[in-house]
């Protein structure tokens, strides 16, 4: 991915698995000729880093400590132009020629405990961005942290509130349906300081002005009948003239299948009774 969108104004940023090992920057020409003065093909990659051996590691490009409320103590370690080594393989099965050098930021955060006490192991990252200050190091493991809260947000208004429940026929549809959910759901967020919390038995109890949506949701329809309509009263109309009668509807709904089975013939003997009845 990060190969694919290089040159765009993205970046990829992923977790690694704590057994990875990757690859330094190749050493400068200066650097290669005192090491290696016999000569000889300049090297491709640089040291290996292995992520279960500190010794690999050297000194950190960016390091900073965060003191935050869930994890505590938050100990962040950054080291620029780390790039794995790529072989003919997975995606890279059908590449031809000289595989790609793709360099990043490789992040290492330690905290002191997890919220639900369990044992914190740290967690390694590696961004597609190059040059990070500490300042950018420490805003890519907390936008990481994030990313459970988007993806309960993002099921929340699929699942909740219908985001792509009903069948748009035009895009201009799609648009204005998804602003009316963003609406909706900017409405739980502003009134869950007074929303009751009516939680179900297996719930916990959350803290004041700090309920979910899911769980103002459940309290919004006590809450409804005193809220203020920017809308006016409905006024009575007539029904319009609609389409003039003898012409086509030039836009007609697209029908899908109703999903009826019918029920498959038991024997031979009955399949050709079925075929006789066919004129």
């Amino acid at each position: 991915m990060a190969y694919l969108l290089d040159g765009l104004p993205v970046e990829v940023l992923g977790r690694m698995r704590a057994d990875r090992v990757m690859r330094r920057p190749a050493p400068s020409l200066k650097e290669y000729a005192l090491s290696y003065p016999q000569g000889g093909r300049p090297p491709k990659h640089g040291k290996e880093f292995r992520f279960a051996k500190p010794d690999t590691w050297g000194n950190p490009n960016a390091e900073t400590v965060q003191v935050t409320d869930r994890y505590g103590t938050a100990k962040a370690m950054a080291w620029d132009r780390i790039h794995p080594r790529l072989t003919t393989r997975s995606a890279w099965i059908d590449h031809d020629g000289e595989l790609h050098i793709i360099e990043g930021t490789l992040i290492r955060l330690q905290v002191d405990h997890l919220p639900g006490g369990g044992d914190p192991l740290p967690v390694w990252l590696w961004s597609s961005k190059t040059g990070m200050t500490s300042t950018d190091v420490d805003l890519r493991w907390q936008a990481f942290l994030r990313r459970f809260d988007l993806e309960h947000t993002f099921r929340f208004v699929k699942q909740t509130l219908g985001w792509t429940r009903p069948r748009l026929r035009t895009p201009e549809a799609t648009d204005r349906w998804t602003w009316l959910v963003i609406a909706a759901h900017t409405q739980l967020r502003l009134t869950r300081e007074a929303a009751a919390d009516l939680r179900r038995p297996w719930e916990k109890r959350a803290e004041p002005a700090r309920l979910t949506p899911a769980r103002v949701r459940q309290g919004f329809r006590n809450l409804r009948p005193h809220l203020h309509s920017p809308a006016r009263a409905p006024k009575p109309s007539t029904p319009g003239p609609g389409r003039p009668l003898g012409s086509k509807n030039r836009r007609p709904a697209t029908r899908y299948d109703v999903g009826k089975s019918t029920r498959r013939p038991e024997s031979i003997t009955e399949r050709n009774k079925l075929k006789a009845r066919k004129p």
